[in-house]
């Protein structure tokens, strides 16, 4: 994407953030990013289109940097630090994208909910595969939670409050670590 779209995106989500899709305008987001709300639509189709786009573009993102991290692992064990190490930075960088993307899902078109669902679901699929890696014997469900409840935990890192990065990200990292260890008996 052009610069000037990526800092469309960036002060959407901040507002989409802070005060909900629906109490976002495009002239809201217009006026954050720098532009006339109308010069939106030059990138844009609308608002919807706007929220498509982040919320597709974060899991493409996301996907990719996982299957990446795996790929570059010598190792099941070092390809999960990889992923918790990749989810906890993004977490921590990104949490007007988390805090969209849990709230206002449910804004998007059929089709564009399904796109964004389905690269979820690869996402995890690729976490779930470096799990049955680790324990093949494992019923796949429980590796399946275990490791939605560890994304999640990290995810929740918006409602934390004020804690500095430093403490924040090893905590994180380590809770993520022994919930998906408590995924096998």
């Amino acid at each position: 994407m052009a610069p000037r779209s990526d800092t469309i995106l960036a002060s959407a989500a901040r507002l989409f953030a802070q005060r909900g899709y629906g109490a976002t305008t495009i002239d809201d987001i217009g006026a954050a990013a720098g532009v006339s709300g109308p010069a939106i639509y030059w990138h844009f189709k609308g608002k919807q289109a706007l929220l498509a786009a982040m919320l597709i573009d974060v899991s493409e993102r996301l996907l990719a940097g996982g299957l990446a991290a795996v790929e570059a692992a010598p190792d099941a064990d070092t390809a999960l630090e990889a992923l918790v190490r990749m989810q906890v930075a993004f977490a921590l960088d990104h949490p007007d994208l988390i805090v969209v993307h849990a709230r206002e899902l449910h804004h998007l078109g059929a089709e564009q909910a399904h796109e964004v669902r389905a690269l979820q679901r690869q996402y995890v699929d690729v976490w779930v595969a470096v799990m049955q890696r680790r324990h093949p014997r494992a019923r796949r469900s429980r590796l399946v939670a275990a490791v939605q409840a560890a994304i999640g935990l990290i995810n929740s890192t918006p409602y934390v409050g004020a804690v500095a990065r430093r403490t924040l990200a090893p905590l994180l990292h380590g809770m993520a670590l022994a919930a998906l260890a408590a995924a096998t008996p």
